[in-house]
């Protein structure tokens, strides 16, 4: 027997070899479950949710200002951003921009106020897990899986999602028609998305394709497929060969976004413009999922400028980009911010925040229930409001929101299959959508 025919070497070959010409990420059950990744089901009424997760632990008091409230800005002497300059009688700039006369954003994320004043931004505050950890890691996990304060968990909500909701049909469905109806654009599958569901992580469309001379490398991976008959090798080389013809069919190498429209240069920016691609060249997308970091601020986090703001911009302008390049299409599309926890109410001894409890998140969207309204229960800002003492105190449980999103844009029917343990669903709803 070859080296290249024995099983453990083919095994060897795909991972190493095949994934060194195609940056394909797959949870390990893709490679697995053959059966399932053979059986995907079709995007419900054609919505697709785009969750973008901000790992670090985002400051949501300086991103959601709330300067209606007085003890923000004594527990802030240095970090908190100026009152509206509408509302101090000054034209200062580095001013909230005022939403609603309680709640502002950072200044640096004024690309959102157009969106705020068209109804498509709903801002939610006070949210976040009901877990006390104050751990990234935990934290991170608890909100991708959906299960706080439950470390067994194996498989994250948007995978439970998609392999218990929508069904295939024969004319609608075909076997492999589907590889993109998950997608992260990460080098790796991120936990919210790992489990029983094919999912694909790539780090760009432009990898995402086989680059050699002549197609040599694209034979062998053929004829591994080929004798792979009862090898793992076979359903997942299937599955990667299916996606590549669907993308080719698609070109969405060849895409220019709408008129006008500028991404960021940054990572950030071009995994978006990377998801307007897929979503505007018709292959199925239904999930979503990018992430970036930098929002730990231990030090030096800046106020209405710093490093901080910087961030904001950047994060802001290109999910703006996102929006006007989509246009119309927003009537179909939620875009979902989420970070693992806030920060301290009150700065600390290197002019930055420490790890806290509850955050903001931001809903965008062209099916919000109620235009320019900030959602989630404001807890109070004073000694005694404080969750422990030192952070903002949480109203509304992240799985609420994840859950709301979940029934009312995706169409989602069990949710306690994808939420379980969680009890509130309707009754915790805020109305967003």
């Amino acid at each position: 027997m070859s080296a290249f025919n024995n099983p453990v070497n083919r095994r060897v070959f795909l991972k190493g070899g095949a994934l060194s010409l195609v940056t394909l990420g797959l949870s390990p059950s893709f490679l697995r479950r053959t059966a399932l990744a053979m059986d995907l089901p079709r995007a419900v009424r054609g919505k697709t949710l785009i969750v973008l997760f901000q790992r670090g632990a985002a400051d949501a008091l300086n991103v959601l200002v709330p300067f209606g409230d007085r003890n923000y800005y004594a527990a802030r002497p240095q970090l908190a951003i100026a009152t509206p300059a509408r509302l101090g009688g000054s034209t200062n700039a580095a001013g909230a921009i005022d939403l609603d006369g309680f709640y502002g954003l950072h200044p640096s994320l004024a690309s959102f106020k157009p969106l705020w004043d068209r109804g498509l931004l709903a801002p939610i505050h006070a949210v976040g897990s009901p877990s006390a950890t104050r751990s990234h890691f935990d934290a991170q996990d608890y909100m991708e899986t959906g299960t706080p304060d439950r470390k067994g968990t194996t498989d994250g909500w948007l995978n439970r999602y998609l392999a218990v909701e929508g069904t295939c049909e024969a004319s609608s469905c075909a076997p492999g028609t589907m590889p993109f109806r998950a997608v992260a654009m990460t080098a790796q599958t991120p936990r919210i998305l790992e489990g029983a569901s094919p999912v694909v992580a790539m780090s760009s469309i432009d990898e995402f394709s086989i680059r050699t001379n002549g197609g040599e490398a694209q034979r062998r991976i053929e004829a591994l497929y080929r004798t792979g008959s009862s090898d793992l090798v076979h359903g997942s080389g299937s599955e990667m060969f299916e996606a590549l013809k669907v993308l080719g069919a698609a070109n969405p190498q060849q895409y220019r976004p709408t008129a006008g429209v500028e991404y960021p240069r940054s990572a950030f920016g071009q995994r978006l413009l990377q998801i307007a691609q897929l979503i505007k060249s018709g292959v199925g997308l239904e999930v979503a999922f990018a992430d970036v970091g930098g929002w730990d601020t231990h030090v030096n986090q800046g106020g209405a400028q710093g490093q901080m703001a910087a961030r904001l911009s950047d994060f802001s302008e290109s999910i703006a980009a996102l929006v006007s390049d989509l246009d119309d299409r927003m009537d179909d599309v939620v875009i979902l911010t989420c970070s693992e926890f806030g920060r301290t109410v009150r700065q600390n001894g290197t002019g930055g925040t420490d790890h806290g409890h509850a955050g903001a998140m931001f809903v965008i969207g062209g099916a919000l229930r109620t235009a320019r309204h900030v959602h989630g229960r404001w807890p109070g800002l004073a000694p005694e409001q404080l969750y422990e003492g030192r952070d903002l105190a949480l109203t509304t449980d992240f799985r609420a929101v994840f859950s709301e999103i979940a029934a009312k844009h995706l169409g989602a029917t069990q949710l306690p299959k994808i939420f379980p343990g969680y009890r509130g669903f309707e009754r915790e709803w805020l109305g967003v959508l």
